[in-house]
């Protein structure tokens, strides 16, 4: 199985760590975050990596050599210019294309930042029956990051702020609005509410929302394609930066330089393309952007 590591990142929440290094060589409870990743990949039966640098990208590619690459065969994507999520992958995508004989394989793709003990097996298999062209790992907890997902747990659309337009594909006549057909609808910021508090161990139940779910004064809104009215609302979730991909995306991605996987997910979850939600609420999950998430996660590993 193969996978795909993003470490471009400059990690400035992480600074004066990151003045110094990368942020994939910033170190939790004695291993730096690209071990921990590489660790997790490995027990999981990956063994062919690739990953995107650009802060520092001698001193990754000094560690990975005095540690042998941890027995795992690894190549890097270098980064002259920062490309985001979605431009450090296309820019990769060669090394999911090369191989005809493994070419349909699904692979990872995963933040260096995030540690968590979400079954990657169990998302890889959800990811192969549901036949998805992409599968985020998702839980319900606070995040500026939430996107929507409709009953069938397929994307449709993310929060933003309330003086944006709601990001709508409208080259899909499905997704097109129309007049008598309904407007998107909107989740308050308070739409989505964790399971469970980290560290605590508590576990709390969802927020209730309104049965319209919508709020015109919440500091942010979410917004799905217009479609018919559905049972049930829109679900506002956190993405947790662990996707399994199918390599089909990487020939059905239009973007250019520098853009986010998330772009190139609204546009083709609006053009019909399943992109899924894998819910992971059992899961310990945690950000490691900032140096209190660090000591946290430190704690947590003890």
């Amino acid at each position: 199985m193969r996978a795909m590591i993003l470490a471009a990142g400059l990690g400035t929440r992480l600074r004066p760590l990151t003045d110094t290094r990368p942020k994939a060589l910033v170190e939790v409870a004695g291993r730096t975050l690209l071990e921990i990743t590489l660790s997790r990949l490995s027990s999981f039966g990956v063994r062919d990596v690739i990953i995107n640098v650009h802060h520092f990208p001698e001193m990754i590619l000094d560690y990975l050599k005095a540690r042998d690459n941890f027995g795992l065969h690894i190549e890097i994507s270098r980064e002259e210019q920062l490309l985001d999520t979605g431009g450090g992958l296309k820019k990769a995508s060669w090394f999911f294309l090369q191989d005809s004989a493994h070419s349909d394989e699904p692979f990872i793709l995963h933040n260096v930042d995030v540690i968590s003990t979400i079954d990657l097996r169990r998302m890889l298999e959800f990811h192969i029956k549901k036949q998805a062209l992409a599968t985020l790992a998702v839980q319900h907890r606070k995040s500026s990051r939430q996107l929507l997902f409709d009953a069938d747990l397929r994307l449709c659309g993310r929060r933003v702020a309330p003086d944006q337009e709601p990001e709508l594909d409208r080259s899909n006549p499905t997704n097109a609005l129309r007049e008598g057909t309904p407007k998107p609808v909107s989740i308050s910021a308070e739409g989505a509410m964790p399971i469970r508090v980290e560290g605590e161990g508590a576990a709390l139940p969802p927020a209730e929302t309104s049965e319209h779910c919508h709020s015109e004064r919440s500091e942010e809104s979410a917004f799905c394609e217009s479609q018919p009215v559905r049972s049930q609302p829109p679900q506002a979730l956190a993405f947790s930066g662990i996707h399994v991909i199918s390599p089909r995306l990487l020939r059905l991605m239009e973007e250019q330089g520098v853009f986010s996987i998330i772009d190139t997910y609204l546009h083709l979850s609006a053009h019909g393309e399943k992109i899924l939600a894998f819910p992971a609420d059992d899961a310990y999950w945690r950000d490691l952007g900032k140096p209190d998430d660090l000591a946290q996660a430190s704690r947590d590993l003890k």
